[in-house]
């Protein structure tokens, strides 16, 4: 895809978990030059086996070829030096759910690039105002939410904190835009945004339910999922965004609205304490060796 007319050429990633490394192969995908930073090598290879194996699936499915594997990922440089950034024209951060060590790595990063590069958050129920506020020249920091799976998901949340410079917004938007099959939505600082603020209590909702013996995981799914018309039931939706995710947004979401809607479940408390996480650990409420299923 052709960057003519778009400014942001190179762009830093922080962190290259599952989330990162998606939208790490949407700005290489769109011909965009991505530098990733993680804490050592065995997440960046981790990182980087993730999107190769995601790209593979895409070349047994006939959806890209060899030839487009090679090509996005040699436009990926990988870092654990921070001073690698200096060049980049935007920096996305998708590292854990946890305000501190957002404005931890945040701050390092902000001494390490030009004072009026963006840097944008994907995070997706921390206040980016708050995040904002740690940072040096705060009106060059906004949201930028992609969702899960990035590679995948169309929509991609413009977050205007109270300090965003308007032109940034817009400079956003086009850069959405510009990325091919993704649409920008522009939308306030407020817990979980816009789509998580309606998907959060519903999740809990399910949870609850299921706790309670409405009826099974696998059923639960289907009925929404025939009855709504839902891409995923919601059970398996849990799975693949991680239970720990949506404790710690929820956890977020209420600790700034005291709404009982996003207060977490008992049951996804215990789960994510005993390790239960979905997908990420194969063991949820749908994966295969659940006990819940």
């Amino acid at each position: 895809m052709s960057t003519q007319g778009n400014e942001f050429t190179t762009v830093g990633v922080l962190g290259l978990g599952t989330m990162g490394a998606g939208i790490t192969q949407v700005f290489a995908a769109s011909g965009r030059d991505v530098v990733v930073l993680e804490a050592n090598q065995d997440r960046i290879d981790a990182g980087l086996a993730s999107i190769t194996a995601f790209l593979d699936t895409g070349i047994a499915k006939g959806k890209l070829t060899a030839a487009d594997k090679a090509y996005l990922l040699a436009r990926i440089t990988a870092t654990t030096d921070v001073a690698d950034l200096a060049n980049v024209a935007l920096v996305v951060e998708s590292v854990t759910e946890n305000a501190e060590v957002k404005k931890t790595l945040l701050g390092r990063v902000a001494a390490a690039i030009g004072e009026q590069t963006p840097i944008c958050t994907n995070t997706s129920a921390l206040s980016v105002t708050e995040l904002a506020a740690a940072l040096p020249n705060p009106a060059r920091v906004a949201g930028l939410h992609f969702f899960n799976p990035a590679p995948l998901q169309r929509t991609v949340e413009v977050v205007r904190a109270l300090q965003t410079d308007d032109d940034l917004v817009d400079r956003l938007v086009a850069l959405v835009d510009s990325l091919g099959e993704k649409d920008p939505i522009v939308v306030a600082d407020r817990p979980g945004f816009l789509v998580n603020a309606l998907l959060l209590p519903y999740l809990n909702d399910v949870i609850s339910e299921y706790d309670d013996g409405l009826a099974g995981a696998e059923d639960i799914d289907l009925a929404l999922k025939l009855g709504l018309g839902y891409k995923s039931g919601p059970l398996e939706l849990l799975d693949m965004i991680g239970l720990d995710v949506q404790l710690h947004a929820t956890e977020a979401a209420y600790a700034a609205t005291a709404d009982p809607r996003y207060a977490p479940p008992p049951l996804l408390r215990q789960m994510v304490a005993a390790g239960r996480l979905g997908n990420k650990t194969n063991n949820g409420f749908r994966t295969k060796d659940s006990e819940n299923s």
